[in-house]
């Protein structure tokens, strides 16, 4: 009898053990997934990182970025208790080796979780294979290369790594518009090109070249600058010879400015339309004077009242918030994309992890899984992923710069709205 009433005790003291630790009591961390996880202490940050173009020539496109970036995590709070940090932020210096360095200093961090950027593609198609074989994930704001992701058919593309994301368009969309508004609108039948031969405007160059043709014009010249040229006169006259209506580059400054400033000095160039991209459509290029009359292409800013489900700021609201901290208007714009791709991670991060007694636990492939799934309202729009990562709205303006001297106005002065 009394082996049989220890046994019985023992009995419910392990019972009572069991059900302590499913209460909370003790209770063991959750097993990881293929991709590891995260142990995040009581006490400490949930980690990401913003990973931008902040200094150089395209700091006016990457410093946006970044500051979407901090208003988002101030937007959004905390994560189940524990703070977030978006550390120091890297620079991605517009360049595949900005891109392949500033990765080897993320991946060599355990408890980052994230990355918001890169800002350009090229730096991009450096920095993924590191990002993506390291379990992590990367979310860019403002990279638009088709080759980052997909063809759009269901074909994945030649630099499109698992774990890569993007809440900017897919520049096929761009091409797309740029050929469409330069044929049906404008008139143009033959058509000059020039890139750099950066993984962006090779790719929007591409795809502006086989919509134009596809509509029944010709690029008669394909032809590229040196990032660092000054001089453009050989390449406009090569671009001349072709005798085109119109050049399209979707080059950065200061490239373009280079070109702006002598395009007309060129025989056969002196009446030719000028149209840019995204990569211009800033602040250093739309204010000096020769870039008065160009057309420049780039997303549909025009979000007004548009509210991010997770945070509640709109698209008004965010622009008078980052007005009042950093005393300036976006001086680029992808604001707004980076600031949903932030909130992206978070909401994601969060329904990955498991919180046992304050230490938080995040499952790398659990992120993965939250962005393959996640559905809800950005300040740009309806946000999706497909299969390789394109999330964001797709929707393209066309504006005329009629004022250098009032860039705010020249970005609003839409004629062409091009949706997919």
């Amino acid at each position: 009898m009394k082996h049989r009433r220890f046994k019985t005790l023992t009995g419910v003291v392990l019972a009572l053990a069991l059900v302590a630790a499913a209460c909370g009591g003790g209770a063991e961390p959750p097993v990881a997934g293929p991709l590891g996880q995260v142990t995040i202490a009581d006490g400490e940050a949930v980690q990401i990182r913003s990973f931008n173009a902040i200094t150089g020539d395209v700091s006016f496109l990457g410093i946006p970025n970044q500051r979407g970036v901090e208003l988002a995590i101030e937007d959004y709070g905390e994560i189940l208790g524990h703070p977030i940090s978006m550390g120091t932020g890297l620079d991605d210096l517009c360049s595949a080796d900005g891109g392949q360095a500033g990765a080897q200093t993320i991946v060599s961090d355990p408890q980052i979780l994230g990355v918001i950027g890169t800002s350009c593609s090229g730096a991009a198609g450096a920095a993924m294979p590191l990002i993506s074989d390291a379990g992590l994930v990367m979310i860019s704001g403002s990279n638009t290369s088709p080759a980052l992701t997909s063809d759009l058919a269901g074909n994945a593309s030649s630099d499109y790594n698992v774990g890569y994301y993007r809440t900017a368009h897919n520049d096929l969309y761009q091409g797309r518009a740029v050929a469409e508004f330069a044929f049906n609108e404008l008139g143009m039948r033959n058509a000059g090109v020039i890139h750099d031969g950066d993984l962006y405007t090779f790719g929007l160059s591409s795809a502006f070249q086989a919509a134009f043709e596809e509509l029944g014009g010709e690029v008669s010249v394909f032809t590229a600058v040196n990032k660092g040229d000054t001089d453009m006169t050989a390449v406009l006259t090569e671009i001349a010879a072709g005798s085109p209506d119109m050049l399209f580059t979707p080059t950065f400054p200061p490239e373009i400015n280079f070109i702006a400033q002598q395009v007309r000095g060129v025989a056969g160039m002196e009446d030719v339309t000028l149209i840019g991209a995204d990569a211009s459509l800033v602040d250093n290029f739309l204010e000096i004077p020769e870039a008065a009359g160009w057309y420049h292409s780039g997303p549909d800013t025009r979000f007004g009242a548009n509210e991010n489900s997770i945070t509640g700021v709109s698209g008004d609201t965010f622009l008078t918030a980052y007005q009042e901290q950093y005393g300036e208007a976006p001086s680029a714009a992808f604001w707004a994309h980076s600031y949903d791709a932030t909130t992206m991670l978070l909401k994601a991060i969060e329904e990955s992890a498991t919180d046992v007694d304050g230490t938080l636990y995040v499952d790398r492939q659990g992120v993965r899984d939250a962005l393959n799934a996640i559905s809800l309202d950005g300040i740009i729009g309806p946000i999706t992923c497909d299969d390789f990562g394109d999330c964001g709205a797709q929707l393209i303006t066309v504006i005329l710069n009629d004022s250098p001297n009032d860039v705010e106005a020249a970005k609003a002065n839409v004629v062409f709205e091009f949706s997919p």
